[in-house]
């Protein structure tokens, strides 16, 4: 199956709520593609396909996900490509030593963890997470992987908020299964 046609039938299972959780956003939620075992397999190999097609000559050596959604999905990922899963945690929920980075939400500040040894230096890396909006916590995952002395080969998303430009900010290139919305809800 293409991967526009793949595309096309993941996005065909979204819901749309506009004005959640605030007004002027349109809310796409992904979690009913995660209802069908064949749509959840089909995302999965999406993905899978992408890192075949660009990262022919370079293996991926650990799929690193932002905590919570990114969880759903990055470590069937992970699986499926013979990658190893690394989760970044919200501040306080991980065991051992860690190295943290500062990211800026809606409303204050967040800190992210990773634990130091969950990544060899020289690994490559993919980071994943189900959107990217301003691009603010993925760049403090970014951040978290370069204090590890990794590569980072790539940001994938399941989609875009493409008017916010928060690939703008990112450390390498991005990928995005589906195509985002160019535009806020008006």
């Amino acid at each position: 199956m293409s991967m526009e046609s793949l595309a096309q039938e993941l996005r065909s299972a979204l819901h749309q709520y506009p004005n959640f959780p605030s007004k002027g956003i349109l809310f796409e939620d992904f979690l009913p593609i995660f209802r069908s075992p064949q749509l959840f397999g089909k995302m999965v190999q999406a993905f899978k396909q992408h890192f075949e097609s660009k990262f022919r000559d370079t293996k991926i050596d650990y799929i690193v996900a932002l905590e919570a959604r990114g969880f759903l999905f990055a470590p069937a990922v992970a699986l499926e490509i013979g990658a190893g899963f690394v989760p970044v945690r919200k501040h306080g929920k991980l065991p051992g030593e860690c190295v943290h980075a500062t990211y800026t939400k809606e409303y204050g500040e967040d800190v992210f963890d990773i634990q130091i040894e969950s990544i060899p230096e020289g690994s490559n890396v993919v980071i994943m997470d189900d959107i990217i909006a301003t691009g603010g916590s993925a760049l403090a995952a970014g951040e978290l992987v370069e204090k590890l002395g990794a590569n980072i080969l790539e940001f994938s998303f399941f989609m875009e908020l493409d008017f916010l430009k928060g690939r703008e900010r990112l450390q390498a290139p991005v990928f995005t299964l589906l195509t985002g919305q160019e535009h806020a809800l008006q």
